[in-house]
């Protein structure tokens, strides 16, 4: 890729060298835990910390040398993870520069760390080889010692949106307990491929076993029933709508992709009362995919299933008509596959 293609992260229109909210993540590629060491206290993910290592507390320090250089910086939250760095800056004032290049700037003091902690482990192995008379390591990973460990630019990204910047402090604050979260339930946080249902295979995070339940609906407000309500004849919508959460109340696995604002209402009911629900994506999951807020919660609680026919594309932002379309048919497919007796009798029979 080109230099300057990796440096192309800006949303259309904004000004970097302004005012302006700024998120950043560093990451050690080989995704050793090199800049410290999680801890869980009493085993409450609550209480998680980490523990750092020299080298994080000098990659943190470092952040600390580039709002010297740049008065107009200010640090609003940052969070040292066991092998990347979060941190949300605040440019306060018009700089002479992008701040593209002040991170780049940042990014060449951690690498000149980088390069110094892989010496140091270089010597450290030597001489151990050495003293077991053994032989000189190489420069190279068959030697027994890493490459230098920053190849890979910070990622940078504007937070232009509203709400984005409470959203992100509150995720960069969270990332402690998430993390042992994940450590201590692997099973609902592991991406697990090739899950099959009905001759279409999905890739999936959560909790498997909602596929064993026994009934399941989807969740689909169709375009009548919004256009109805646009006309002051909200009764339909309604309706349907608190009949796809009377129907979870029930104990039926409610199956969606939660498109439409609709079904997002929906959804969030089913997250505020914790019915059990699956949830189709347009992307796949990347590695150490996460899901970020209520549905973390309700994934760590073996409430939720993530669901995406489709791999992981990095730098997808918009789902298309056609797999809108798309999903919703494959949430009907699921249930009419995986439905015993069907909900539409579970619901009679109430």
């Amino acid at each position: 890729m080109a230099d300057h293609a990796k440096w192309q992260w800006q949303e259309s229109g904004t000004a970097w060298r302004g005012v302006g909210v700024y998120h950043v993540t560093l990451t050690v590629p080989s995704r050793e835990p090199l800049f410290g060491i999680l801890a869980i206290p009493e085993g409450d993910p609550s209480k998680a910390r980490i523990d750092r290592t020299a080298l994080g507390n000098a990659v943190i320090d470092e952040l600390y040398v580039m709002c010297k250089h740049y008065p107009e910086i200010r640090i609003i939250q940052f969070c040292l993870m066991p092998d990347h760095l979060h941190a949300v800056i605040h440019v306060t004032r018009v700089i002479n520069t992008s701040i593209r290049s002040v991170i780049r700037g940042y990014w060449q003091g951690v690498k000149k760390l980088g390069r110094a902690y892989t010496l140091s482990v270089a010597a450290e192995f030597n001489s151990e080889t050495t003293n077991e008379g053994g032989k000189h390591a190489e420069t190279t990973n068959e030697g027994g010692y890493p490459f230098p460990i920053f190849t890979e630019r910070p990622f940078i990204r504007p937070l232009s949106r509203r709400g984005q910047l409470h959203t992100m402090i509150h995720y960069v604050q969270m990332n402690p307990q998430r993390l042992a979260t994940k450590r201590m339930k692997p099973g609902y946080f592991r991406v697990q491929k090739d899950i099959e249902i009905g001759g279409r295979k999905y890739d999936g995070v959560g909790n498997v076993t909602l596929l064993m339940d026994e009934h399941f609906e989807p969740v689909h407000v169709r375009s009548d029933m919004v256009n109805a309500a646009e006309r002051g004849n909200p009764e339909s919508l309604r309706n349907y709508m608190n009949g796809c959460v009377l129907a979870a109340r029930k104990g039926i696995v409610m199956v969606s992709p939660f498109i439409s604002p609709q079904e997002k209402r929906v959804m969030q009911v089913l997250l505020q009362e914790q019915r059990p629900f699956i949830l189709l994506t347009d992307n796949g999951f990347r590695d150490y995919y996460k899901p970020a807020d209520d549905l973390f919660d309700a994934c760590a609680a073996g409430r939720l299933l993530i669901l995406s026919p489709w791999p992981y594309e990095e730098g997808k932002r918009h789902i298309s008509r056609s797999e809108c379309v798309a999903l919703n048919a494959m949430a009907e497919e699921i249930c009419k596959h995986l439905n015993g007796t069907g909900s539409d009798q579970l619901r009679q029979k109430d």
